[in-house]
């Protein structure tokens, strides 16, 4: 099966998944963004939110069900489905999560999403995707002034047992794995009703 056809399989059982779920517990909204509001199920009026993948990411939605509407995140949707980590991250948290996007997962190496969406390797992928969740709501100046009370350098433990290192270059927040490359925050503070997404331009890996 082509990677297409498998990451596309794989946002489908995400989006069912989601369906079957019902609609979540409100929680109040975290104000950031252009004014948006929901229409249909009466979840909240007059939310702000923040557009990522070309939808609005709602404040009183749950990390999952915000971004299976992004289109800039259909294979970490997909990835989040193939580790078993759908319902995990619709929990309650909160989390911070480090979200890589559809560019970023096409830097690996070719081939490397394919293999790690098959079966055999779930506990290889779910390592890498809770590399990129840090328990706890962490906001970006939260991390900012973290960097400044350290020295310019501030590590944190994530999900997953290893850590990432945040220092800041050109005032944006930079992110270092356990491989010694970098990251780089391109939108911050997408605020969840479990958390907070960072939007990242490369998928970090453990070691």
């Amino acid at each position: 099966m082509k990677i297409q056809s498998i990451l596309k399989v794989s946002a489908l059982c995400a989006a069912i998944t989601l369906a079957s779920c019902g609609p979540k517990k409100n929680m109040d909204n975290n104000k950031m963004g252009d004014k948006e509001m929901m229409k249909d199920d009466g979840m909240m009026e007059n939310e702000k939110t923040v557009m990522v993948g070309g939808a609005a990411m709602y404040p009183s939605k749950n990390i999952v069900e915000n971004a299976v509407n992004s289109k800039d995140h259909t294979t970490l949707v997909a990835a989040v489905t193939a580790a078993g980590l759908v319902e995990t991250l619709q929990g309650e948290g909160p989390f911070t999560v480090f979200a890589p996007t559809n560019a970023a997962f096409d830097k690996l190496p070719k081939g490397t999403v394919a293999t790690l969406v098959m079966p055999e390797n779930k506990a290889k992928l779910q390592s890498i995707l809770t590399y990129h969740v840090v328990a706890g709501k962490f906001s970006a100046k939260n991390i900012i002034d973290a960097i400044n009370k350290n020295n310019g350098s501030f590590t944190v433990d994530t999900v997953n047992g290893e850590q990432l290192t945040a220092t800041l270059k050109n005032g944006k927040v930079i992110l270092t794995d356990q491989k010694g490359q970098t990251s780089t925050v391109t939108i911050a503070d997408v605020n969840q009703s479990n958390g907070v997404i960072h939007v990242v331009d490369t998928v970090l890996l453990p070691a």
